[in-house]
């Protein structure tokens, strides 16, 4: 029976640990996000691994071939309680990947805990570095905002993403 195992993986090779595994057969899983990143005076968004050193596999440990996996150029080991790789609970994997969007990038603002009336900053896109007035999510990749412009009140949709807490 195939179960989830946590990868360890050296410094910044997730996705070279990721690419290995699967030319080698396994089923790896590298979740990632975007990351906002502020460089130059520019703001922009760049894939980030969703657990930093860490990717997951699909494998029978029953099989001997998952030995292999700590030889895996990028890979340090599995994760383990003692001798044995611990599995990862199937809800947690099929969690995360309920999350991700048309891209497979996972959405993290759900946890930025907005209510109606909260006040949020705009970072990206159009309306970058404008304060609004958080009204509702609209999707599972929208918000509605209320924004101040040109003397009056207007409502806007914006990405998720594109939304941090004032």
């Amino acid at each position: 029976m195939k179960l989830w195992y946590a990868v360890h993986t050296h410094p910044r090779e997730e996705a070279q640990a990721c690419a290995h595994l699967k030319r080698q057969g396994f089923e790896p899983f590298l979740p990632c996000y975007l990351k906002r990143r502020s460089h130059a005076r520019k703001v922009d968004l760049v894939p980030a691994p969703l657990f930093p050193r860490y990717l997951f596999v699909q494998l029978e440990i029953e099989n001997p071939m998952w030995r292999v996996i700590r030889s895996t150029r990028g890979v340090v080991d599995l994760v383990r309680a003692g001798v044995d790789p611990v599995p990862v609970p199937d809800e947690a994997i099929e969690e995360i990947k309920r999350r991700r969007d048309a891209e497979g990038f996972v959405v993290l603002a759900r946890g930025l805990g907005l209510k109606p009336g909260s006040p949020i900053r705009i970072d990206i896109g159009a309306f970058a570095g404008m304060e609004a007035i958080f009204q509702a999510e609209r999707d599972e990749d929208r918000v509605v905002a209320l924004l101040s412009m040109l003397g009056r009140q207007v409502v806007v949709q914006v990405p998720i993403h594109a939304v941090v807490p004032a």
